[in-house]
């Protein structure tokens, strides 16, 4: 079976980087298990060196230990949707992208590295409101390190109002109007 979007070497599973990793969404080397950043990783979701065990407290935004399934489960669909690379078929590349990555042919492709903010943009351009707000509620949210991370300024909710019109709204100040 074709492993999907790995980096690296000899890694089994997807999403890996790093190089000797077994499981899914690893970075780091020789780690086993899943979401592991570090090396020498053998349970889910842990960061450094040499552990074994799954965590139930994680750090967040640069603060508080919070229960990490907790927040887990608070976490808004649209924060999955931005992705670090993207594989891209060898009949779907520019020219351009074939003259800088020339082993396209014998990979028939090759791995783009994406623009990390405007990945982020993509996702919350693609997010409801409501989903949005779900991010400004995670347990520990901090605007400013969220920006840092994600190019996204969630500091203050938009304001949204209706107007007499149907075709008319306001948010965060501007009128829309809707076109025929």
């Amino acid at each position: 079976m074709f492993n999907q979007k790995n980096t690296g070497y000899r890694n089994t599973g997807d999403r890996n980087t790093g190089n000797w990793n077994t499981g899914n969404w690893n970075s780091g080397n020789w780690n086993t298990g899943y979401r592991n950043t570090g090396d020498w990783n053998t349970g889910d979701r842990n960061t450094g060196f040499f552990n074994t065990t799954s965590p139930t407290q994680v750090q967040v935004f640069d603060g508080e230990f919070v229960n990490r399934k907790d927040f887990l489960n608070q976490v808004p669909s649209w924060f999955y949707i931005p992705e670090n690379t993207t594989w891209v078929c060898d009949v779907d590349m520019t020219d351009q992208e074939k003259t800088d990555n020339p082993s396209f042919h014998t990979c028939c492709g090759y791995l783009r590295v994406n623009d990390w903010f405007e990945e982020w943009k993509r996702a919350y351009n693609m997010a409801s409101p409501e989903d949005i707000q779900k991010a400004r509620d995670l347990s520990g949210f901090n605007a400013n390190v969220f920006q840092k991370i994600t190019g996204l300024d969630l500091s203050e909710k938009p304001i949204e109002t209706v107007s007499d019109n149907p075709k008319e709204i306001f948010i965060s100040g501007a009128r829309y109007i809707l076109a025929e």
